[in-house]
């Protein structure tokens, strides 16, 4: 059986409307455009429903089909979540109170999807973490209530079956996968005491030992925590608000590995600077990290934080896997140019680079093949559309909003893990009308000074480090580690030191009677040859001048008359030389 076709929902101003992904990219037969304007839509987990509001009422349909599933007179609502079997729909609108009602109304609400009641409606003032988080099973969902975790099961939220006591918990992270469920948590310090991130397995929550794993850290504002998909470790991205050291205005980062079993380390970065993007692989067995001064280098570590491939330097800023972990995207989006390098992850080969300027939002389709781009407002008002793309880097689709128009969101179907198998990487583009974009090679802007003259290491604009297969001898040698090379230097150093005595001890070697081609010729009177060499000096400065002029540079007067002797200095050489 053919696998499906995904679909690409689009919201704008001019509606929302579902467009049937490639090879036709057409807008589906199923869906009839909603010319009103879309404040919001998703997907649910697996890809059957679609649900949107346009400002009057929510709508939950079949994507196959068409068919209305639910309808909700909830005219406000501006963010909607499936849980992950379909069975709630949890909707939120703007927290507001009026001085009728100062107490304002419940603005979270959880909907039965079967029969359209409203299972509990919570207040959740602040849309950061709105949503409940689900484990697949929908056996527990967890809510942030004023920094404690609660914990429902089974989708009873009339009874909260459990709570995470902690001092202040601020953020929170709910594993993948399948039972038992795991947590993390974080406690941003105070007074002088660390913070720390530390996991859980549900309902073990109880004594000083019950967490399979603690990490503490200093410097930590905020964090973000990012489970693999098998859940046996997270990537915690620590950040300040501002670097005290003075070298970034983005603050500082700092990267921790943390796993299930025990096991915390810090990830070290070999070039400082921020950390851009951090992205698992959905093997589970390696992550990729975008991180320093730009040029950024992006590096994937395997689960020991031991580099596995180093893609040296470029214009860069995200990281996104295929959903089947085959391919990896390294992009420089936002106030980047928008370059992609499509890499080969198995091979570490590049397959393509093209470059999607203005881009805002980018996603791979769940077939691992096809990728969107999307330039949306408000982040640009102008330039707006979407284009799909085949990862060889041909454009299979383009459109381009009117100019009167928006394009706000655009969202791929998603669909159960296993529906699309991996298959193998091509390297040849892609046949598509449209063609490819690929980047041209820009030419770095150098100073008047430096024009018409050959580039050298001081005059580069920064230092240009290429990926560790086309580095210098890279194909013979293996990446050591640090201890490694040490070890290495350390008997390189014995062994000159050992060749140094030798070279002591040993009589001295008898004179060569052939003369060396590139010995200057000697009269055996010093004053003579002193004068020969400084004669010979003089010349070699006159000739670089000469070069200098040729190529367009403008002499200074004294540059002209140290020329002007070059007959008088020739002359007096082969005076001296004559006399030898």
């Amino acid at each position: 059986m053919a696998p499906p076709i995904p679909h690409l929902a689009v919201r704008g101003s001019d509606g929302t409307l579902l467009l049937c992904g490639p090879p036709s990219c057409q807008e589906s037969s199923a869906f009839q455009r909603d010319e009103r304007q879309g404040k919001y839509m998703t997907f649910s987990s697996d890809g059957a429903l679609f649900a949107w509001c346009n400002g009057s009422q929510v709508s939950v349909i079949k994507v196959s089909t068409g068919d209305l599933v639910k309808s909700f007179d909830l005219p406000k609502t501006t963010a909607l979540e499936f849980s992950p079997l379909n069975k709630v729909l949890a909707t939120w609108q703007q927290y507001t109170k009026t001085q009728d009602n100062p107490q304002g109304e419940a603005n979270l609400q959880l909907l039965d999807l079967q029969t359209g009641a409203c299972i509990k409606a919570f207040y959740q003032k602040k849309v950061t973490g709105w949503c409940p988080s689900w484990a697949d099973d929908e056996s527990i969902a967890v809510r942030n209530v004023n920094n404690e975790l609660h914990f429902f099961e089974n989708n009873n939220f009339e009874t909260i079956a459990n709570k995470l006591h902690l001092q202040k918990v601020s953020e929170f992270a709910l594993s993948p996968g399948s039972q038992p469920s795991k947590i993390a948590v974080y406690v941003p310090g105070s007074k002088g005491a660390p913070s720390f991130v530390r996991l859980y397995q549900y309902p073990n929550f109880g004594g000083p030992t019950s967490a399979l794993a603690n990490k503490s850290f200093f410097k930590a504002d905020r964090v973000t925590m990012l489970w693999n998909k098998k859940a046996t470790a997270v990537l915690v991205t620590a950040s300040t608000e501002v670097d005290k050291t003075g070298a970034s205005y983005y603050g500082e980062q700092t990267l921790h590995y943390v796993a299930t079993n025990g096991e915390s380390a810090v990830v070290q970065l070999p070039k400082n600077g921020p950390i851009y993007d951090v992205s698992w692989n959905p093997n589970s067995s390696e992550f990729c990290v975008v991180y320093g001064f730009m040029p950024a280098k992006a590096t994937v570590f395997n689960h020991k934080c031991e580099s596995v491939f180093d893609f040296g330097t470029g214009p860069r800023n995200a990281a996104f896997y295929s959903p089947q972990g085959h391919i990896l995207v390294l992009a420089g989006f936002g106030n980047l140019r928008g370059q992609m390098e499509v890499w080969d992850v198995k091979k570490y080969k590049q397959v393509s680079k093209p470059q999607a300027e203005d881009t805002t939002h980018f996603s791979w389709c769940p077939d691992g093949e096809h990728i969107v781009t999307s330039t949306c407002s408000p982040r640009l008002r102008v330039s707006n559309g979407y284009k799909i793309w085949h990862y060889t880097g041909t454009v299979l689709y383009k459109h381009e909003t009117p100019s009167n128009k928006e394009l706000w969101e655009v969202l791929w179907q998603r669909f159960p893990t296993g529906t699309f198998p991996e298959k193998a990487v091509k390297y040849q583009a892609a046949p598509s009308e449209l063609g490819s974009t690929e980047a041209k090679p820009a030419q770095a802007y150098r100073p008047p000074a430096l024009r018409n003259k050959p580039q050298s290491a001081i005059s580069k604009l920064h230092e240009e480090e290429p990926p560790q297969n086309m580095k210098p001898g890279a194909a013979g040698e293996k990446q050591m580690s640090k201890a490694a090379l040490k070890n290495q230097k350390r008997r390189e150093a014995k062994k000159a030191a050992k060749q140094e005595n030798k070279s002591d001890e040993a009589p001295p070697p008898a004179a060569d009677p052939a003369p060396d081609s590139h010995v200057t010729p000697s009269c055996g009177d010093p004053e003579t040859d002193k004068k020969i060499k400084n004669l010979k000096k003089k010349l070699k400065a006159i000739d670089e001048l000469k070069e200098q002029q040729a190529a367009g540079k403008v002499m200074q007067k004294n540059q002209l008359e140290k020329m002007q002797k070059e007959a008088q200095l020739l002359k007096e050489l082969e005076d001296l030389e004559l006399g030898l």
